[in-house]
């Protein structure tokens, strides 16, 4: 028997003055069996930095065709594909072929070391952004794990904190290659 997804639930209240967006998403996150506190949480912080009224979560783990999250278009046109985690190159260029713009979000302490290891085989993939998230910042993030969680998010001057009401997370992220937007 295959063990289900276990669902948590996130309100979550987005003030990003970078790109003046504002607004309230209420989230439904389904944790794959194999996903981590840390990861999931991951999750979330990569929607809330690219947050948009059509971004949603996607199959990820449970489907080798999708992203963990993605924003289409009104015609199915793929306009953001995002990573969580470290995938390998013939997905990401795979992914690359198939969205405007693909964004990775990396927050294992072997990030740089992963990277390293193909960044320059990936270097023609001109749409490829790829940020790091400190160890520290991740499992700080893991620590506000509930399964109802109200959390509210501001980015400012490319700084992001977020913060569930008893403790807050300032987000440093550290950029290992910038795609052309």
């Amino acid at each position: 028997m295959a063990l289900k997804s276990t669902v948590y639930k996130a309100e979550l209240q987005l003030s990003d003055m970078d790109r003046n967006y504002y607004a309230a998403h209420s989230l439904t996150l389904a944790r794959h069996p194999s996903e981590t506190d840390e990861r999931m949480m991951v999750r979330l912080l990569a929607f809330a930095l690219n947050a948009n009224e059509h971004l949603v979560f996607a199959k990820g783990l449970s489907d080798i065709d999708e992203p963990d999250i993605w924003l289409k278009d009104y015609t199915g046109a793929i306009k953001c594909w995002i990573e969580v985690g470290q995938p390998d190159e013939r997905r990401l260029l795979k992914a690359c072929g198939r969205a405007e713009q693909v964004m990775v979000y990396s927050y294992a302490s072997n990030s740089a070391i992963w990277w390293q290891g193909m960044g320059n085989r990936m270097e023609r993939a001109k749409n490829l952004t790829i940020w790091n998230v400190p160890v520290a910042t991740s499992q700080a993030l893991e620590k506000m794990v509930q399964r109802a969680m109200l959390l509210q998010c501001t980015i400012q001057d490319g700084q992001l904190w977020l913060t569930d009401g008893e403790r807050t997370v300032q987000v440093d992220l550290v950029s290992l290659k910038e795609g052309s937007q």
